[in-house]
């Protein structure tokens, strides 16, 4: 994204400042005004602003009042100039056009006050789409892990990223690449999954599409957030060094190479007692000297204080400062605070070196003139903007596609699904008529729109109720219980309905929120996997009636899926499915849509036992040795259609030719070629997800049974025959030996083509022959994979 195109000498005016002259490269301008700027300046474009921000008390985040009641007024903050806008959008309800009219007199304003004139860099949220009022709901990043379809990822964040840019917005806070460790945690509806794999190459595309709309993704929380005690929030992470460099390191490193991110935000996370926001030796020895990246580490809200406030590693905010910046952080997020009088005061005292205020700047500056901030032709106000339209038929049409691919069938005894359409159908359940139960934390309706109910949703949000209605007049509806709480009065009216239709849909579920107003979301933990309030209750009570029952799980998390739903004849995930995700669902319920959704993240049997991922090596899975077993409901990977495909030559070809029932040789600097015929035998259109697994049995350090390292989406026509085949580099075996370096190691392993994890269809032996082998950074990150003959989807059509 840093290329120039050249500029014609004729369009650069005489006597232009080195700084502003496109001719040069971004470093050699930025070279040239540093020195220019006093260190008020240069201390000013390292912060951002929050206008409007609640400091009251009752704001989006706890600790949210405590650092911005002391933000200085609007020209004070900017007289020297500004880094950052936070948030203009994404902080209360504004209309589009006038909100971005708004913005331009901003930054107008920004540019006439300050000495050289640069606009600030503005950002926004954009996890589950641009989070502004009136701006398409895409679904929850979990859901994006189960459509398992990185071009279609990519696609949406194309999407999010014009809209932003068509409102004057240069950043976005995403994506989140946290790999989920402990489904308690509140945040596991922002991640993409459980698998380092699908969440590295999901996330890549994400940033792919982002960045090629003109907007910086930001990659966060760099690192280990997910990993915390207990899946609290913002709790210590008691993780070893080679779990960091295996588990949690390796989407960060996907999402920088193979998607060019130009931005990247700390986490809050303590790792063994160090603070991510002062760890130089992950942030900068890690992130830029050994992965190269030149972008800009920004900090996580309100993070570079928390040094003192929450870890108590800086006594005071200048110390807090001084070991953000040292640790590299180049801006401090969303307002200006440790960063504005205290480091100014730190500089001048000479406990801060201007050489890491330089250091810093640098990277900014050179950012803002990529994005275009400094040049002469630089204009406030986007073009078109009276025609902004944030919700088009573009984005819905690409939020439904990706909402249909999300849905999971997780089982369907007997074939109860799809329901027929004679069928008497009872809806129950406390999320079956509520809109908000398809939308994740993030978005704009909950993150921000619950403090502003007289505006409206600002979107059409279909619940699950209203989409099957449309298809099932005669549908009767009876809520039940209630999401949370412990009222069970509902329940005898549930049961009724139940006990009067041929088949019940009960569908129970989460309510995203912000720190304890939701069950799902940030600080929205949970004790165990039970479902929220009296629903396992209503479960048990509409199982008992003996009518056939549909549980439809609407989540941000799974929950446990064990002895209490066995007597359900059919079950339906979804995680935070988006606006048009009761319509995806209604879809599916019915047939219109085949469901093509992988799980992204293991479905436990018991609500405790935790935590455990599928990358568990062999004493974290069922053994003599221990009384829990861990063995999910359902493993990761898994989803069911309402087609069948069948599974035919395996084979895998190395460097020693065809090695179809024997051991090939895979020498440690090479790659296999593996291959599967899928051949669609049902009646109707369907969609299989072919996974590939690495299963090393025998190694130096104890391993994952097997974890993935490809995966391919086969469309098929009924009769219709595919060959997927995988290039897999031997680099993708890699991991971090017992000297602490990442090696692909000599030995036997198997590749196994797969279902799900828990699902093998075929098993091919290898053995990868040569010396152990160091690998680094610059390793393959990923297997290709081709399906042939090329069977596409139909644009936006079901399958």
């Amino acid at each position: 994204m840093t290329s120039q195109l050249p500029v014609d000498d004729r369009l650069v005016s005489p006597g232009t400042d080195p700084w502003r002259d496109p001719r040069l490269r971004p470093d050699e301008r930025a070279d040239a005004l540093i020195p220019l700027m006093s260190l008020e300046e240069k201390i000013a474009q390292l912060v951002g602003l929050w206008v409007g921000a609640d400091a009251s008390g009752e704001g989006v985040a706890p600790h949210q009042s405590d650092r911005v009641e002391h933000t200085p007024p609007w020209r004070d903050a900017i007289r020297h100039g500004l880094g950052q806008l936070t948030r203009p959008f994404g902080t209360a309800p504004v209309d589009p056009v006038l909100g971005a009219r708004a913005l331009a007199a901003s930054q107008a304003q920004i540019v006439a006050t300050s000495r050289f004139g640069i606009p600030a860099q503005v950002h926004e949220e954009c996890l589950t789409g641009f989070a502004a009022w009136r701006a398409t709901v895409y679904p929850a990043p979990l859901s994006w892990g189960a459509a398992f379809d990185p071009d279609l990822v990519e696609e949406m964040a194309g999407l999010i990223g014009r809209s932003m840019r068509a409102a004057g917005v240069h950043q976005g806070l995403a994506p989140v690449l946290d790999v989920t460790r402990d489904y308690r945690w509140g945040r596991t509806e922002e991640t993409i999954g459980e698998d380092p794999y699908l969440v590295g190459t999901v996330g890549a595309a994400y940033v792919r599409g982002l960045e090629r709309a003109g907007v910086v993704a930001t990659l966060k929380h760099f690192a280990g957030y997910s990993a915390s005690r207990g899946g609290r929030n913002l709790a210590p992470v008691p993780m070893g060094r080679r779990e960091l460099a295996d588990v949690i390191l390796p989407p960060f490193e996907m999402a920088l190479r193979l998607g060019g991110a130009r931005s990247v935000m700390h986490s809050y996370a303590e790792i063994d007692g160090v603070p991510v926001a002062a760890d130089e030796e992950l942030l900068t020895r890690v992130l830029r000297d050994r992965w190269g990246f030149d972008g800009v580490l920004v900090a996580d809200y309100f993070a570079v204080r928390f040094l003192q406030s929450l870890h108590g590693v800086a006594a005071d905010a200048a110390a807090a400062a001084r070991l953000a910046l040292r640790a590299g952080t180049d801006v401090e997020l969303p307002t200006v605070d440790a960063y504005g009088a205290p480091l100014l005061a730190a500089v001048r005292s000479g406990a801060v070196g201007a050489d890491l205020v330089d250091r810093a700047l640098r990277r900014v500056l050179i950012q803002k003139i990529e994005l275009g901030l400094l040049d002469e032709e630089w204009r406030e106000l986007p073009a078109n903007v009276d025609e902004l339209r944030l919700d088009d038929e573009a984005n819905q049409a690409v939020a439904l596609r990706l909402a249909r691919q999300s849905v999971v069938l997780l089982r369907n005894r007997d074939g109860l699904l799809p329901l027929a359409a004679d069928r008497r159908v009872a809806l129950v359940g406390p999320v079956a008529d509520d809109p908000m139960a398809m939308l994740g934390c993030y978005s704009f309706p909950l993150h921000i729109g619950v403090q502003y109910p007289e505006h409206g949703v600002g979107v059409e949000i279909p619940s699950l109720r209203e989409a099957l209605q449309r298809r099932h007049p005669q549908l009767t509806f009876v809520p039940g219980t209630d999401i949370t709480g412990d009222d069970t009065s509902g329940i005898a009216a549930a049961v009724e309905a139940a006990t009067d239709a041929d088949v019940c849909v009960l569908a129970v579920g989460d309510r995203a929120g912000m720190f304890g107003r939701g069950t799902s979301g940030e600080g929205c933990d949970a004790v165990d996997l039970q479902l929220p309030g009296v629903q396992a209750e209503l479960v048990r009570a509409v199982l008992a009636t003996g009518t056939p029952v549909v549980l439809v799980v609407l989540s941000g998390r799974p929950y446990a899926l064990g002895p209490v739903t066995d007597g359900a004849g059919a079950i339906v995930q979804g995680f935070f499915p988006g606006q048009l995700g009761g319509e995806a669902l209604a879809e599916v319920l019915t047939g219109a849509v085949n469901p093509s959704g992988r799980l992204p993240v293991s479905v436990p049997r018991d609500i405790g036992g935790l935590p455990g991922t599928y990358l568990s090596p062999t004493l974290g899975r069922r053994s003599r040795v221990s009384s829990v077993d861990p063995t999910p409901a359902f493993p990761f990977g898994h989803g069911l259609s309402y087609t069948t495909f069948e599974w035919s030559d395996a084979e895998v070809t190395g460097d020693s030719g065809d090695a179809s029932g024997a051991t090939a040789a895979w020498p440690v600097d090479g790659e296999v070629t593996v291959g599967v015929t899928v051949r669609n035998t049902g009646s109707r259109a369907g969609t299989e997800v072919v996974q590939l697994y690495l299963h090393d049995p025998v190694a130096q350090t104890t391993r994952p049974v097997v974890r993935l390292i490809g995966y391919a989406r086969v469309p098929a026509e009924p009769g219709q025959t595919a060959r997927v085949t995988f290039q897999v580099p031997a680099d993708v075996t890699s991991f971090t030996g017992v000297h602490g370096r990442r090696v692909v190691e000599p030995g036997d392993v198997q590749l196994r083509l797969g279902r799900s994890s828990g699902d093998p269809v075929a098993s091919l032996a290898l053995r990868l022959v040569g010396d152990e082998r160091d690998v680094g950074h610059q390793r393959e990150l990923v297997s290709q994979v081709r399906v042939e003959p090329a069977v596409l989807a139909v644009s936006g059509g079901p399958r």
